[in-house]
């Protein structure tokens, strides 16, 4: 019975543990939907605001604030499309395409990165084609977009070309006082060229499966301790049989003596 006992608590400990990694990782698809939720709300507020000068929104310091991700803003100045930089390998449209990114002089004078769209893969490591900025003066609309992280692996990529949109990599490349913060998604460019690179989709507002998958983590966690209980009870009937199994041979001959004695008994008085 004792060790029946200790089998039983370290299923229970079993149960509680997992259980307990259960409700870490429900905990953590809760907060991955709640950074989805704020996302959202920051595309839906800022994606089609009326853009303002890149100045009120990247101050002297060169910093973007959180909370303009998205907005869109007004540059005038120039294209530096002699420092144009090509960012390979980015998913698009079923392909590893390339993305565009083409340095600004803002007239403030800062060098702001503007990524003019999506071009299709060559049959060598570039595109078999660019489309090339507008010269000379320009006025470009562009949403705000914080750089990227260094890929993981530590890949690289050929001269001209970058593995991710990493600014301060970037800023390595381009001559001028390059804005390390955010760079700017083409919206549209005055004068207008004939040709541009492929333009960007506007962010999806499905919120994803974080919701349903944090419900599934608490679900897994209660189905532990139901298939633990199931385990115990099984246990518990198997052994009542067992029990029974081992005392119905007794209980027979017990029956039997009884029934034996009953009939001796009518039989004395029945003398």
């Amino acid at each position: 019975m004792r060790a029946r006992i200790l089998r039983w608590g370290v299923y229970v400990l079993i149960a509680i543990g997992f259980a307990v990694a259960c409700a870490f990782l429900s905990n953590w698809q809760f907060e991955r939907n709640e950074s989805r939720e704020e996302q959202i709300e920051l595309v839906e507020k800022n994606y089609d605001a009326a853009p303002v000068p890149l100045a009120d929104l990247i101050g002297p310091d060169g910093v973007l604030d959180a909370a303009d991700q998205w907005h869109p803003a007004i540059l005038r100045g120039e294209y530096l499309d002699g420092d144009q930089l090509l960012v390979r390998n980015r998913p698009h449209g079923g392909t590893s395409a390339f993305e565009v990114l083409v340095p600004f002089r803002d007239v403030d004078g800062r060098v702001f990165i503007v990524d003019r769209g999506w071009v299709p893969p060559g049959d060598g490591e570039s595109p078999d084609a660019v489309p090339g900025p507008p010269s000379g003066e320009v006025e470009v609309i562009v949403r705000l977009r914080p750089g990227e992280q260094l890929p993981a692996s530590g890949r690289g990529a050929p001269k001209g070309q970058l593995p991710t949109i990493h600014l301060p990599a970037v800023a390595e490349l381009v001559d001028g006082d390059v804005i390390t913060s955010a760079y700017g998604q083409l919206v549209s460019e005055d004068p207008a060229p004939e040709t541009t690179p492929s333009g960007f989709d506007s962010p999806t507002d499905d919120p994803g499966p974080h919701l349903s998958y944090a419900i599934q983590w608490i679900l897994f966690a209660l189905m532990g301790f139901i298939f633990i209980g199931y385990i115990i009870r099984t246990e518990i009937v198997k052994h009542r049989e067992e029990l029974e199994g081992a005392l119905a041979p007794a209980v027979k001959r017990r029956r039997d003596h009884d029934a034996d004695t009953e009939d001796e008994l009518l039989d004395i008085s029945s003398r």
